[in-house]
């Protein structure tokens, strides 16, 4: 028996997840854009394809469209996002689809931008078919903090990332920070930093670990994400790696009560000091600082508050097989909460799993 030919259907469905996975080609570099990936075929075969590769640059679809050249006229093309029909950094896409003579446009969502969306208005009118919903839940989780802001605006996409131990735990007691993870869970976790606006942590850990809050082990993003450091009374040492360097990386203080000394030097060293009395206005004034992804790389206590304030958008667990022993630091009262949530994806990274849990969804 031969192998079974896959249905129309199937291949079309083939075509945007390639779609999907050239647009993550544009990790870390297109903020504030979408990540965008787009696919052109012809008499069953793709003859161009394309991603958005950085701010500012050719986006997906003149990418592909490019690449095809004369074989884009009466093609199909699929791409992950609405093509944008207003000029700004480049001109807009719908234009040159129609200068392409594409014959049909799938598209996985559509685009929640007042002045970027519209294109598929523009592209019936020229007489080109256009479809949505091929892959719209994996193209929405792709660029779910971009969605998030244009849907559910006034606070940042808020991303809980937490490395357990094989017995829950997130630190010995009493010492510096244990390593949990392997290396491979390790580049995943710089990957994430690399997507997002800002990293945050609470006062605790950057008293214990003095972390460095950057990307490194990955490809560096454009924009280097801002530090925050929840820190309700300003204690963040001078001397503290974080401040060190906050003439080069934006590092921002968010500070309950006010301390206008202690500010004051932090200000001379490069540190912004942000006054915030509940973790609400704090996600608000953050967001006016044009951080739309905030990832919180979280110890018991942090985790606790944005959970409690359910301001939390996916929690991103990272279970490793070694044990921190009797005595260790308990990230959760009771774990098995997480099981109340979907699973939007699970990852095996070396001897490490990765769980992504999304928190506003509860199984049933």
């Amino acid at each position: 028996m031969g192998t079974r030919r896959p249905t129309p259907a199937e291949r079309e469905r083939a075509w945007m997840k390639r779609a999907l996975a050239l647009a993550r080609r544009g990790w870390g570099q297109t903020v504030p854009n979408p990540m965008v990936g787009a696919v052109v075929v012809r008499a069953g075969r793709i003859v161009g394809e394309g991603y958005h590769a950085r701010f500012g640059s050719a986006h997906a679809e003149v990418v592909a469209l490019a690449k095809a050249g004369a074989k884009a006229r009466g093609a199909t093309v699929f791409v992950t996002l609405e093509p944008c029909a207003h000029w700004g950094k480049t001109p807009p896409c719908t234009d040159a689809l129609i200068a392409a003579g594409v014959a049909r446009v799938v598209c996985a969502v559509r685009d929640p931008g007042g002045h970027s969306g519209g294109g598929a208005r523009k592209l019936r009118r020229a007489g080109i078919v256009v479809e949505f919903g091929l892959e719209a839940e994996a193209a929405r989780e792709l660029n779910a903090a971009f969605f998030f802001v244009h849907t559910a605006p006034g606070r940042p996409w808020v991303t809980l990332k937490i490395a357990l131990s094989a017995d829950g735990a997130v630190a010995r007691r009493g010492k510096r920070r244990a390593t949990i993870t392997a290396a491979a869970a390790n580049r995943e976790v710089h990957r994430m930093r690399a997507q997002s606006d800002a990293i945050a942590i609470g006062i605790g850990t950057a008293l214990a670990d003095d972390p460095d809050l950057t990307v490194r082990l990955v490809r560096l993003p454009r924009v280097p994400p801002v530090r925050v450091v929840f820190d309700r009374r300003s204690r963040l040492p001078l001397k503290s790696r974080l401040v060190a360097s906050a003439m080069r990386v934006p590092t921002v203080v968010v500070a309950a009560a006010k301390a206008p000394r202690r500010e004051l030097k932090l200000f001379r060293k490069g540190v912004e000091v942000l006054h915030a009395r509940t973790l609400g206005r704090a996600l608000q004034l953050l967001v006016r600082h044009d951080v739309r992804a905030l990832l919180v790389e979280a110890g018991p206590g942090m985790a606790k508050a944005f959970l409690a304030a359910r301001v939390v958008d996916r929690i991103v667990i990272f279970r490793a097989p070694r044990r921190l022993g009797a005595g260790a630091i308990a990230a959760f009262d009771n774990a098995s909460f997480l099981d109340r949530f979907r699973v939007v994806a699970r990852h095996r990274f070396g001897p490490d799993v990765m769980t992504v849990y999304d928190p506003r969804a509860r199984m049933t």
